[in-house]
């Protein structure tokens, strides 16, 4: 898994407690990732945790060969890592365009890419990808995140691409697009009701519905290519 902060952290759990042995990359949030280890090191599995700046190409290959080295084997890839900035159009840098394109499309490329070999040697796998439910919709809803909504636009292509790619390989890639699951911690009171007033079920979703998703996409051995979202029914409304 690249990343196990706030969802993440579930997500990890959920694995853990059906006997996946788990390696986590952080960047930055090593406290979290920490957490997510020794929680799922609670029910017996081994976790392993990895500090990884996956704008770097060479990161990126380097966490996968450790990952694969020290588990022995390499089954699942969770391309979670993402970088969320609101900054309006006119103050945009190519800095700011270079990090999104980095962490949020080419990190979740390179992983898989790095990974492939290992999966295919033991003749299979699955890999998830993270897109957003915004972008699975086809268009813009928020004006600010134009670096962040064209990334996740292109995890959708890449998910499509790779699962053709590798379909005789049998591995499966598919993607998750999150809705409202949970609310940013700067988040008011009155804008979280305001987003559950806009989602058909009338609430936010928790981030135990991410890991069903992903769950469900691991089991499957027939699913791949496919972006579901996982939104309340937010894009309906």
């Amino acid at each position: 898994m690249t990343g196990a902060k706030r969802i993440g952290v579930t997500i990890a759990a959920e694995l853990a407690a059906r006997g996946v042995n788990l390696a986590i990359s952080y960047s930055r949030s090593r406290t979290e990732a920490e957490q997510a280890g020794e929680q799922a090191r609670t029910t017996g599995v081994s976790a392993t945790v990895i500090q990884a700046d996956l704008s770097s190409p060479a990161a990126c290959r380097h966490l996968v060969g450790v990952v694969a080295e020290r588990l022995g084997r390499l089954d699942i890839l969770i391309n979670m890592a993402s970088l969320y900035t609101e900054r309006p159009f006119a103050d945009l840098t190519v800095e700011d365009w270079n990090r999104a394109m980095e962490v949020d499309l080419r990190a979740a490329f390179l992983c898989s890419h790095a990974a492939v070999p290992f999966m295919r040697a033991q003749g299979g796998g699955r890999i998830v990808n993270f897109s957003d439910w915004v972008a699975r919709s086809g268009r813009p809803r928020y004006r600010g995140f134009v670096p962040y909504y064209v990334a996740k636009a292109g995890v959708i292509a890449l998910t499509e691409s790779l699962a053709l790619e590798l379909a005789d390989d049998n591995i499966l890639v598919n993607a998750i697009a999150p809705g409202p699951i949970l609310a940013p911690p700067d988040v008011t009171e009155e804008q979280k009701q305001d987003v559950a007033r806009a989602t058909p079920l009338g609430r936010w979703g928790g981030a135990g519905e991410i890991a069903k998703a992903v769950l469900a996409l691991l089991d499957s051995d027939f699913i791949t290519g496919e972006t579901i979202r996982v939104d309340g029914g937010r894009h309906v409304k």
